[in-house]
């Protein structure tokens, strides 16, 4: 028996937990041992393709090349689980390597660990690791390790994951706000704001006359692409929670840089823009799941925008930003009718529960 995935658009194999062994296809709590090695045997190492008996194993060990490593972790929280263009899973994945591809590095290994509430059906924990396994493939990393925990009915809102990520430096000169310098240009990779917004429409059950969908995607590919093109690059930043406003200032603060950035030049599509300005939102604040910014030398910046405008998660590339030497740690936004006005980070979250 199959079914339609929807968000991935192909056949989902039915969920391989022996059902007549789990009556009603629900989690219980209190399974112990037996619960979770049934849970890493029937459902994450079939959707990982990790075959090896140290899958089964406390831990793993790492052969890697040299010991230049990047090392990161993170907690997925979103609800719901499932939204147009993704889910928790994809979401878990992509945020891990998307971490690492910001240091230069290439993404080869993460853990995973789920926190699984009673009452979670079998099948939405199978969809999610599926989905788990083919985004780490699309990413080219491997699950490797993990962990598992249960928590009573109406203390985990169905399922939390945290993943750690290793990968291996590639960029030959360090990747950090360090390193920005007066002149350089800000680019970033496209437009901003899908990610919020197809999770708040899909939470709430709004309907908007252009669907929206998640811009979430792995950016290791398009990352190593500019480092082996000899880009020097100065800093990036993915825009996760709190959106570019966010991020600019984050960086700006670590720089002691003044940011200006051009709201004519700043990627908006018109079914976000519509969306936002119909609720209330400002797209700038607004998370997403497969964009970065990137600090780079003016004079790099055409060869950036080749190679983005090269990749599916670029198309939509631009220089939106440029730095100065003045008013560190600030960040301006040169607006639509030609002001200028401080662009601040907001004290609370717009979208809660977004990734």
């Amino acid at each position: 028996m199959t079914e339609k995935n929807v968000y991935g658009g192909g056949i989902t194999p039915s969920c391989p937990v022996p059902l007549t062994e789990y009556p009603h296809v629900l989690l219980a709590h209190g399974g112990g041992g037996t619960m979770s090695r049934m849970l890493i045997e029937n459902i994450f190492v079939p959707a990982f393709g990790n075959d090896s008996p140290a899958a089964l194993h406390d831990g793993a060990v790492l052969d890697l090349e040299n010991n230049n490593i990047a090392l990161t972790t993170d907690s997925f929280v979103v609800r719901p689980i499932f939204f147009p263009g993704g889910d928790i899973g994809t979401l878990a994945v992509n945020g891990t390597v998307n971490d690492l591809a910001m240091c230069g590095a290439r993404p080869r290994f993460l853990s995973a660990g789920f926190v699984l509430e009673e009452g979670l059906l079998m099948e939405s924990l199978w969809r999610v690791a599926l989905s788990m396994g083919a985004a780490a493939d699309a990413a080219g990393v491997r699950i490797i390790t993990g962990d598992t925990k249960v928590v009573e009915r109406g203390k985990g809102d169905q399922i939390y994951i945290n993943t750690a990520g290793v990968g291996v430096i590639e960029c030959a000169q360090s990747i950090t706000p360090s390193r920005i310098r007066p002149g350089d240009v800000v680019i970033i990779n496209g437009d901003i704001g899908r990610h919020g917004m197809a999770v708040l429409a899909k939470r709430e059950g709004l309907h908007f006359e252009s669907a929206i969908t998640s811009d979430c995607a792995p950016l290791g590919d398009v990352v190593l692409d500019m480092v082996h093109a000899g880009i020097d690059i100065h800093c990036l930043r993915d825009l996760t929670r709190g959106g570019l406003a966010a991020a600019a200032n984050e960086i700006a603060a670590a720089a002691g840089a003044h940011i200006i950035l051009d709201e004519r030049s700043i990627p908006v599509s018109n079914p976000v823009r519509a969306a936002c300005e119909m609720l209330g939102l400002d797209p700038l604040h607004v998370a997403n799941e497969g964009r970065f910014i990137a600090f780079i030398p003016k004079k790099d910046s055409d060869r950036v925008l080749e190679i983005l405008h090269a990749h599916p998660v670029g198309i939509n590339a631009a220089v939106m930003g440029t730095v100065t030497d003045n008013q560190g740690g600030l960040v301006t936004l040169r607006t639509l009718v030609g002001t200028q006005v401080i662009l601040e980070t907001q004290s609370g979250e717009q979208l809660p529960r977004i990734c």
